[in-house]
Parts: C-alpha cells; structure tokens; sequence
C-alpha cells in the first residue's frame, strides 16, 4: 500500500511538475503578452468613446477586466501549478525524513497497539531513492532492538513492522520460548500481567533489554515454542527447525525480525529473513491514537 502511495505521489509530482515549469518558463511571457496587447487595443480602439459616455473610471475598470482576462491561466495550469509546491513538500518530506504509518495488527503488542499512528525516520539507516528503495548515501545500520518497518519480503507491496534480533552473522536461537543472540540469552524480566486485547485474555508480560535498552514483550510460558505453517524463503538452509523452535545463522545483508507479541506475530521464525534493501525506516514516535490520546509519545 505504501509503494503504491508513493507511485502515485510520485506520478503526481511529475505531471504537476511539467505544469508548473510549462507555465513557468512559456505560458506566464505568452499571457503578459497578450495582456500588453489587450490594454494597447482597449486604448486604441475602445477608451476614446468609453470615457466620453461614462468617464475616466468606468474606462480604467474595463481596461483592467480586458488585461486581467488576456492574463488569464487555462484552469488544469492554475490547479496544476498552484498544487505542485504542495506535492513537492509532502514527496520530500515523506521520501526522505519521515512518513506515517498506521499499526494495524497486535503483532508488536505491548509496544504498540493497534490503531497506533507511528513516524518513521526515513534517514537513520541511509538515504534512498523514492519508489526504488535503493540506497545512496549509507549512514548507521539497524541495531539489535531497533524498531523498523520494511517490506514484507513475501509481498513487499505490504508494510510490516517488527523488531530486529539479530544482525547479519548473528546466530539467533528461539527455543521454549527463550530467546538467544550468539549463545547469550537475552536478558527479560518478569513485569506482571497484561490484558491482550487481540486474545481477550491475560498473558504475562516481560521486560526485555538489547544492549541497555529496554522494551516490553508478551509471551505465554504456557504456550507450545513449537513453529508450524513455515514458508519456504530464500536461505532456509541457514535454519533448523525443531519441536523446541528455530536457530538460524543470519545471512549477509540480511536481519531477523521478531515481533513483541512472541505468540502472535508473523515474522522471521516463519518467513526468513528480512534483506537491508528492503528497509523503509526506523519508527520512533506514536503521533496519534484516537482511542487512547496518553499514548502519544515515543517508544523503544
């Protein structure tokens, strides 16, 4: 859905574009012209009897109305013209510093919920081209614990958004419910009980920390680690499937994403990895939720 948005902004871009630089540079010295030409012939031929009848100010007001329509822009230039400034901001703004999305599922529950309206800093992980995604101008890469939408790998015309386990080269382990980054379990604490409003039902609730920083996850101690319905994806061979859960070598180029709602979320234990290049942002900030306003603020 985004890439199409942005197709479409970009299509707008151009044709508006094209436009404004139309009228810019041919159709604005064409319209002076005839409206230079309109007040010589309003002179010469019509403002001798009209301020003889009804004088000087009467004449004045028609002259102006003959250069005014003379000047005039065909209305798709005026629209056309008038709007590309606006795309412009808004394809900039979007493409290069940050763009909106809505949460639409639980699978990163507690973070974030559903119906969360999140930013994403479009420049953290490098510039890139609009549409293509390619990367130009590389800055930092994804941290362990980094909270990034992407396209789904599987259909990349659809956004997901997950958190990053492990990096490229990273031995990553999800066994019993457990998570392992390179033999080391990663540290939880136990944080209390927690509503999860997708189950209408309590589950427990755990502090997690990725290098010092912390974040909260749902998982049910209770619930099988077993991982079925997995989908063939492009360097399977570099994971190995039990009864207790997945370990994978994470490959070049590539991440393994996790979703907070470990019992309820589509992600790298059932598709594989994640590539770099199909990054879109790093979300940092819930800028609106109309069902629950104190969630505005940032997150980990």
């Amino acid at each position: 859905m985004s890439l199409n948005f942005a197709l479409i902004l970009f299509v707008l871009l151009v044709v508006t574009g094209i436009a404004w630089a139309l009228d810019r540079w041919v159709l604005q010295p064409q319209r002076r012209a005839r409206a230079i030409a309109a007040g010589e012939r309003f002179d010469n031929v019509s403002a001798p009897s009209i301020r003889a009848s009804s004088g000087d100010a009467e004449a004045a007001r028609l002259r102006q109305e003959a250069v005014s329509q003379a000047a005039r822009a065909p209305w798709w230039v005026e629209y056309s013209a008038s709007f590309f400034p606006v795309i412009l901001f808004v394809f900039t703004l979007r493409s290069f510093i940050v763009e909106p999305f809505r949460i639409p599922s639980g699978s990163m529950i507690p973070t974030l919920q559903v119906g969360d309206l999140i930013l994403v800093n479009k420049f953290t992980y490098g510039i890139r081209l609009p549409i293509l995604n390619n990367k130009v101008i590389p800055f930092n890469d994804p941290k362990r614990g980094d909270v990034v939408v992407f396209r789904y790998p599987v259909d990349p015309q659809i956004d997901y958004i997950k958190r990053v386990v492990g990096l490229p080269g990273d031995e990553v382990a999800y066994l019993n419910k457990r998570l392992t980054v390179n033999g080391k379990v990663v540290p939880t604490a136990a944080a209390g009980d927690y509503f999860d409003p997708d189950r209408v039902t309590y589950t427990q609730r755990f502090t997690e920390t990725f290098d010092g920083v912390d974040h909260d996850i749902l998982n049910d101690p209770g619930r099988s680690g077993e991982i079925g319905m997995v989908s063939s994806f492009p360097n399977m061979n570099a994971c190995t499937y039990s009864r207790e859960g997945v370990r994978c070598t994470v490959p070049a180029g590539n991440y393994f994403m996790m979703g907070d709602n470990r019992d309820n979320s589509l992600d790298s234990r059932y598709w594989g990895f994640m590539p770099e290049a199909n990054i879109v942002g790093k979300a940092f900030f819930v800028w609106m939720n109309f069902s629950d306003l104190k969630r505005i603020g940032r997150f980990h």
